[in-house]
């Protein structure tokens, strides 16, 4: 008989079984919101995730299997998602956003929803910055007018045709040039003007002392004043419910008569009317706008269809085939770093990151406030202080206060608390002086040589029965096991490691 016959059969693995480092999950579903094209996220994803693309303008032309089951979702600027549209979502933990800015998501709604919204602010700096300056060169020198008039046959049989058609061109050396935030594109773009000879002066009241000293430009503090010293204005600020038409009629009395305005931020920064007005009577000599209050713009509708002196390109200063590719890459890795790691703390560019902090109760205990600690998602807390805004106009609070209470035997004794803390440890420190100062008036005057003193009593590492450090319970908005809401059909025997580094 053939021996191979009569050796026992080997066991059977079983590959849906625990492993080491822990067992399989359910593949999530990934979707593209607005588009179609998938091969630039497809290999970042594959291993992780299953990724859908619905190229939906709306989300009522998403697919119902996108709004019961993906856990993340990628969105260009052509849709937008209201606080509606984000409850259809059953199972969405992540949105991010392809491109920096997310004013057609409803962060706040996002937020209470358990969704957390990040975007990729890195992306196209260069290519912005440069797209600008392409911009006001066109409006100094007016070579895109110029251009027009060649190709549509115009002949410059001598000076005369030229200065007519030229009219307006004027010289950079010497003008001053005013940036309306000073954020990552806004000094990329001071840095190229000062090289054609522009004084360069900003306004944004949210960067610390300094910036101008080391980019050497001039700083103004209000808005007024840089719309007043400015032959060129420039926009590179985000936009938000308290800056919406911030160049309207009353902020476009305070420019120069004559001045050039850019826009290559967002356009719902820009009253059209006004600017359409201002245009027609001169008072702004000259526009150009990459961006649009209603996009995809159209040249035969809307205040500007007649405007004199305006460029008009169509929300394209972002694009180049080295920034898309890149900008696609961030999107999709963050994405992936939701999915194997924590959210909200592998999370490298969360704008709604506050949503996602938990505090235990507030209680009071021998007169001394307790202390709030913020927690994260999975049980580690997250520090405000390293979630810094860099830029823009738009207000926002400042990060957690760090500093450290010096002086103080009792909170070197205790755990060092998160930022935020220390305003609660303050007072706490202050209460126990103060009782320390009530023990001593009781005593009498003078003390006895050997007379004991009465104890002040020590501050615990404990408030309110609560032990100083991280709490450890979860939250109804820890990040989703997926098995809790993905169906059968998309379940994948692909292991997940968290192998990213946050």
């Amino acid at each position: 008989m053939d021996k191979n016959l009569m050796m026992p059969k080997r066991s059977r693995i079983d590959v849906k079984g625990s492993f080491a480092n822990g067992p399989l999950q359910a593949r999530p579903l990934v979707a593209l919101l607005d588009g179609r094209d998938c091969s630039i996220e497809m290999p970042i994803l594959k291993d992780v995730a299953t990724v859908a693309f619905c190229d939906a303008q709306s989300t009522s032309e998403i697919h119902e299997k996108v709004l019961n089951e993906a856990v993340g979702a990628l969105m260009w600027h052509t849709i937008i998602l209201t606080k509606e549209d984000l409850e259809k979502f059953k199972a969405l933990r992540i949105i991010v956003r392809i491109g920096s800015g997310t004013d057609n998501i409803d962060v706040k709604a996002a937020g209470e929803l358990g969704i957390a919204v990040c975007n990729v602010p890195g992306y196209g700096v260069e290519e912005v910055a440069d797209t600008t300056m392409c911009l006001i060169l066109n409006l100094y020198r007016r070579t895109y007018w110029l251009a027009n008039m060649v190709r549509e046959g115009k002949k410059f049989t001598g000076p005369e045709q030229v200065r007519e058609a030229a009219h307006g061109c004027a010289r950079i050396r010497g003008d001053t040039l005013g940036l309306v935030g000073l954020g990552r594109i806004g000094s990329a773009v001071a840095l190229r003007a000062k090289a054609f000879g522009f004084n360069v002066i900003f306004y944004d009241p949210y960067l610390p002392d300094g910036i101008d000293k080391s980019l050497g430009l001039t700083r103004v503090y209000t808005l007024q004043d840089l719309l007043f010293q400015s032959d060129c204005v420039s926009l590179h600020c985000t936009l938000n419910e308290h800056n919406h038409h911030l160049i309207n009629e009353f902020t476009i009395k305070q420019m120069r008569p004559g001045a050039f305005l850019v826009n290559t931020a967002r356009g719902g920064l820009v009253d059209d009317e006004t600017l359409a007005l201002a245009l027609k009577q001169g008072r702004i000599r000259a526009a150009a706008l990459d961006v649009h209050e209603n996009e995809p713009y159209n040249v035969f509708q809307g205040a500007l269809k007649d405007a004199p002196n305006l460029i008009c390109t169509p929300h394209a200063a972002f694009f180049s085939d080295a920034s898309a590719t890149e900008l696609r890459e961030m999107a999709a890795t963050e994405i992936r770093r939701a999915i194997v790691g924590n959210i909200p703390e592998v999370l490298r560019n969360c704008v709604n990151k506050e949503y996602f902090m938990r505090t235990p109760p507030t209680a009071a205990a021998g007169g001394v406030a307790a202390a709030v600690y913020p927690e994260g998602l999975n049980g580690g807390y997250y520090t405000g202080a390293l979630h810094h805004r860099a830029h823009s106009t738009t207000p926002h609070d400042g990060p957690h206060s760090t500093t450290n209470l010096g002086g103080s035997s009792s909170s070197a004794l205790a755990p060092p608390p998160p930022a935020g803390a220390n305003n609660s440890v303050a007072a706490a420190a202050a209460a126990v002086a103060a009782a320390a100062a009530a023990a001593a008036a009781l005593l009498p005057s003078p003390v006895p040589p050997n007379a004991a003193l009465p104890t002040v009593p020590h501050l615990s590492p404990q408030v309110g029965g609560l032990p100083l450090g991280i709490v450890s319970s979860q939250s109804h908005l820890s990040a989703p096991d997926p098995n809790n809401h993905l169906s059968s059909s998309i379940k994948s025997e692909v292991k997940v490691e968290s192998t990213e580094t946050p």
